[in-house]
């Protein structure tokens, strides 16, 4: 997309990754305008999509390893309103990645109109406990590595 660039892109940052989304009718409330809460589940589809393109497969993260991540913090900003069939497209990047979090800077773009800004911090919590975990190696790697092409998924159960 021309023009479309993270806001508060800093030097150093992660690898970005875009994802788009089409507003469908249910996304919309009485006024026509995409509901406010909505912006959550389009930033959770983009890194959710991002985790994916990156090789991590959640569903067996939490199956061989025991460790799910999950939002730990947000705060979103609104912009512009999108509506009813616009296609929006949201960018994802990763801002920090520590021991058992990591956070996201997420927009929502329609063409060159900015729309949304998150920042979501997520954890890596043991699956049967809900306590903070480790994110494993291989998964820290291939987010360091971020959505380069990477083969296969990423998974850290030992053979």
């Amino acid at each position: 997309m021309p023009g479309m660039k993270l806001t508060t892109s800093r030097s150093g940052a992660e690898i970005g990754f875009t994802w788009p989304i089409r507003v469908y009718y249910e996304d919309t409330d009485a006024g026509g305008i995409v509901f406010y809460a909505n912006y959550l589940k389009y930033f959770e589809r983009a890194r959710t999509e991002w985790l994916r393109a990156c090789g991590v497969d959640q569903s067996r993260l939490a199956g061989e390893d025991g460790v799910v991540f999950v939002v730990r913090s947000t705060a979103l900003d609104y912009h512009a309103p999108a509506r009813l069939d616009d296609e929006v497209t949201i960018a994802s990047r990763i801002e920090r990645i520590g021991r058992a979090s990591v956070d996201f800077m997420q927009e929502a773009w329609r063409d060159d109109v900015l729309l949304a800004t998150g920042q979501i911090r997520v954890g890596c919590v043991d699956r049967a406990a809900l306590k903070p975990a480790a994110i494993p190696a291989p998964v820290l790697a291939a987010l360091r590595r971020g959505p380069s092409g990477n083969p296969s998924n990423v998974s850290t159960a030992s053979a």
